[in-house]
């Protein structure tokens, strides 16, 4: 990646914190970044980056042992409320300043 593109990376991993912080109030976060066609979509150059928000006594190994996911509320719901602090916070398509909390 050029350094143009790390930094916009990094600007956006800050605005996920933020946003989860602000909009679930996440304790904690799994990051994680798959480079290359081996990692991702099977594209040469890809990149993706996951942001997990993460809780005191949540439950992950839900997903690897019991192959069961959990949905504490209705996703609808969680989209409305992220779409809502990302607003108030700046944090949106083209926005690369986000007020911060990371």
């Amino acid at each position: 990646m050029s350094a143009a593109e790390q930094l916009d990376l990094s600007v956006q991993t800050v605005a996920a914190v933020t946003l989860l912080k602000r909009a679930v109030s996440a304790q904690g976060f799994n990051i994680g970044i798959n480079l290359g066609t081996v990692a991702g979509a099977g594209l040469p150059g890809h990149v993706h980056q996951h942001v997990v928000p993460r809780w005191g006594g949540d439950t992950n190994f839900m997903t690897v042992i019991g192959e069961t996911r959990i949905v504490p509320e209705a996703l609808s719901q969680l989209y409305g409320e992220l779409v809502k602090v990302a607003k108030e916070i700046g944090v949106g398509m083209g926005t690369r300043n986000p007020k911060s909390e990371c």
